[in-house]
């Protein structure tokens, strides 16, 4: 009885042990996208890109895609979350967004480059690098768009996502150069900047071309500035700032989600973003 409870033994380890060898065969990589690297002159840096091409993508074809072009979008960021939704929301069953390409811009400095210079001297010697947007803005026009454009297929629609300082951005953006992208996603805007600076700048009337923008905001509270200030409230005089343009061009849609925070909100805005601008 004793050997037959070892050779049974025997038999059971040597089994788990070709049934592991054999599992390792079927092990491999799964691909999310591709690392590249675009050297700009505008910001003196090389910048990182996480680029997510679309099932079926080849660059042999005559196929052109979206673009979706995501702030703050290292891997350890918004890239991976972000890209399972542009995926899910382009599945033929759901169709809410065509197959796109995302480029995720990693991030290196938000102060830097996603604010304008503050007049708030507290915030100036909070963030001594902060104010530098017109050059990251210039990066984006003259040198990401560009890049993008040349080296992958890409069509003439084009997306940004941005949350907050990233929504800041964005609004700067539309109000300045509201050509350079045909929707905006702004997702709890960091507008109390410069104690609201950017509420009170005048917008850029060249909507000439169609333009969807879809702005999101949570049960979000006082902003950190210096005087009082909700995120709520700044995030829907935005919307009716932009409203109240009454340009048939441009399609605004506010979208207030109280079970979300600042943290928490990300990911259902911009799920929700797709599924406004599909209609």
């Amino acid at each position: 009885m004793k050997y037959i409870y070892l050779i049974v033994l025997l038999l059971i380890s040597t089994s788990g042990f070709y049934a592991q060898k054999d599992q390792s065969k079927i092990i491999r990589p799964i691909y999310l996208g591709v690392v590249d690297e675009i050297q700009s002159e505008k910001l003196s840096e090389k910048r990182e890109l996480n680029i997510y091409l679309p099932e079926g993508y080849n660059a042999q074809d005559s196929i052109k895609y979206p673009v979706i072009y995501l702030l703050d979008g290292s891997l350890n960021e918004d890239f991976i979350h972000i890209v399972g939704l542009v995926q899910f929301s382009s599945f033929e069953w759901v169709n809410q967004i065509p197959k796109s390409i995302v480029v995720g811009v990693s991030t290196i400095d938000r102060r830097r480059d996603y604010t304008f210079p503050t007049k708030v001297q507290s915030e100036k010697e909070r963030f001594p690098s902060s104010g530098h947007s017109e050059k990251f803005i210039s990066f984006i026009e003259e040198e990401l768009q560009p890049f993008v454009e040349k080296k992958y297929n890409t069509n003439q629609e084009k997306t940004i996502i941005g949350q907050s300082l990233g929504g800041l951005l964005l609004t700067e953006i539309l109000l300045e150069k509201p050509y350079l992208f045909n929707k905006y996603i702004i997702i709890s805007p960091s507008l109390w900047w410069s104690n609201g600076a950017i509420l009170q700048k005048n917008i850029n009337k060249n909507y000439s071309e169609k333009i969807k923008v879809y702005i999101g905001v949570g049960k979000e509270g006082l902003t950190p500035s210096v005087a009082p200030r909700v995120m709520e409230v700044d995030a829907n005089l935005l919307s009716d700032k932009l409203k109240g343009m009454k340009n048939k061009n441009i399609q605004v849609y506010f979208d207030y989600l109280p079970e979300e925070n600042h943290a928490t909100i990300m990911h259902q805005a911009v799920l929700n973003s797709f599924r406004l601008f599909s209609k």
